[in-house]
């Protein structure tokens, strides 16, 4: 009876540790047992490991777009997207941009209107399982244009990506530097991303001038984390 009692006392404290360990260090990416399998979490298909197009190539092509078609990408062409931008790429966790410290301070969301086989809404990245997770079920391409000066072209797109950025992760150890090395890092995967749209055939810009609290509201960004690029994303 007493090793029965040990065995269920510590099979309490591994479920207890499976459910409270965050997949990620940010607020938001809190993931448990249950909500594997809840309806809010979106599977991506897995990232290709080689594409047709050499990275020579993509450089030459890659120009900043503001017009796209009224088409869809296809969840494949945004699995591509996402994993461009911080997917992992190796068992110890590394990503597709590097990171001061391998700190990892950005997260990345994207706003849905139109992909093949997902709804609209926004969506959070998460990229240690590579799923996404559905913070709302609206269409918040309209708000975000708004939020970013009313510059139509973040409205008339297939997507949005949003990426922000969870500054104490690496302020913590590098101090006010930090945010100079979190700026350095949203740039690397904006650039990734730039290079894997024209690898797709596809168009991006980057936004920079946006009014920050309304784009954290319209995402449901935790208090402590900032927007710091706006991505949007079509077939040019």
């Amino acid at each position: 009876m007493k090793f029965f009692n040990i065995t269920v006392t510590g099979i309490s404290f591994l479920f207890w540790v499976l459910i409270a360990l965050p997949e990620e260090s940010s607020p938001n990416a809190r993931e448990s047992i249950s909500m594997a399998h809840s309806a809010d979490i979106i599977p991506l298909p897995p990232p290709r490991g080689d594409g047709e197009i050499t990275v020579e190539r993509a450089l030459r092509q890659r120009r900043s777009r503001r017009e796209f078609r009224k088409a869809p990408l296809s969840i494949q062409d945004l699995s591509q997207l996402l994993w461009s931008a911080q997917g992992i790429t190796d068992e110890q966790g590394l990503r597709t941009a590097p990171s001061a410290g391998a700190l990892y301070p950005l997260e990345v969301y994207v706003v849905v209107g139109t992909v093949e086989k997902l709804p609209a809404g926004v969506y959070h990245y998460r990229p240690r399982t590579h799923q996404l997770k559905r913070i709302s079920k609206e269409d918040k391409r309209s708000e975000l244009a708004s939020a970013a000066l009313d510059q139509e072209y973040v409205e008339n797109n297939a997507v949005v990506l949003v990426f922000s950025a969870v500054e104490n992760r690496t302020t913590g150890k590098y101090g006010r530097r930090g945010i100079r090395y979190i700026h350095m890092e949203a740039g690397h995967a904006a650039q990734n991303v730039f290079l894997q749209a024209a690898s797709l055939g596809l168009g991006t810009v980057a936004v920079g001038a946006f009014d920050d609290d309304k784009v954290q509201q319209i995402m449901e960004m935790p208090e402590g984390e900032n927007p710091l690029y706006l991505m949007p994303i079509g077939k040019p």
